[in-house]
C-alpha cells in the first residue's frame, strides 16, 4: 500500500543517524554534521541577517545549540537537516529582533533625555584634551593593534575590510582590535 508521504533522501537519513550519534557525545558525528549541513547553516543565517561575520556569529551558536540539544530531536517531527535550519533561522531572526530592539531602546533613552545648553568653547577644549589622551594611549599600542584600530574606528572600515587591507586573517584582525580596545581602555581610564 503507497503512502502520501515524500520519500526522505540520503543526505537526510546520514543527517538523522548523524544527530543521534551527536546526542550520544560523538565529536567525529558532529565533525561529519557540519560538513554535511554547515554551508546550508551559513546560507540561512547569510540570507536572514545580510552580513557574513553576524551570519558566522549567528551559525557558530546554532552549531553549538545542535551539539548541546541533539538529544532533543525527534525524527517523528521532520529530518535533522530541517531541524537544523529551522534553529538557524530562528537564531537569525532572534538576532535580527535583538538589534532592532537595542536600537529602539537606544532611540528612546535620547528622546527622553533633555536638551542641554552647548558651549562652544567648552567643547571644543574637552574634545581637544581628549584626542591628545588618545593619541597617547594609541601610541602605546603595538604597531599591528594601532593599525587595526585606526582603520576600524577612525577610518571607518569593517573587520573584514580591515582583514584584507592588512592581510590577515578574519579572527587575528578581532583578536588585535579587541586587545587593542582592551589597552585603551586601561590607558584612558575608562571603566568597564
Amino acid at each position: 500500500m503507497p503512502t502520501d508521504d515524500p520519500p526522505v533522501r540520503a543526505p537526510d537519513r546520514a543527517a538523522d543517524a548523524l544527530v543521534q550519534d551527536v546526542a550520544r557525545g560523538d565529536q567525529g558525528a558532529f565533525a561529519r554534521l557540519y560538513d554535511l549541513l554547515g554551508s546550508a547553516v551559513f546560507g540561512v543565517c547569510l540570507r536572514v541577517l545580510r552580513d557574513p561575520d553576524h551570519a558566522a556569529e549567528v551559525a557558530q551558536e546554532v552549531w553549538l545549540e545542535v551539539w548541546r540539544g541533539a538529544a532533543r530531536f525527534d525524527e517523528q517531527l521532520g529530518t535533522a537537516r530541517t531541524w537544523t535550519l529551522t534553529t538557524a533561522h530562528r537564531r537569525a531572526v532572534d538576532r535580527v529582533r535583538s538589534v532592532q530592539a537595542q536600537r529602539d531602546r537606544d532611540q528612546h533613552d535620547l528622546d527622553l533625555q533633555p536638551a542641554r545648553p552647548f558651549d562652544e568653547v567648552a567643547e571644543s577644549v574637552e574634545t581637544s584634551l581628549e584626542r591628545v589622551r588618545v593619541q597617547h594611549c594609541l601610541e602605546t599600542l603595538t604597531d599591528t593593534q594601532r593599525r587595526a584600530v585606526e582603520l576600524a574606528y577612525y577610518g571607518g572600515r569593517t573587520y573584514r575590510e580591515v582583514a584584507d587591507e592588512l592581510g590577515a586573517a578574519l579572527p587575528t584582525v578581532k583578536s588585535r582590535i579587541r586587545d587593542g580596545l582592551l589597552r585603551l581602555r586601561t590607558c584612558l581610564g575608562v571603566s568597564a
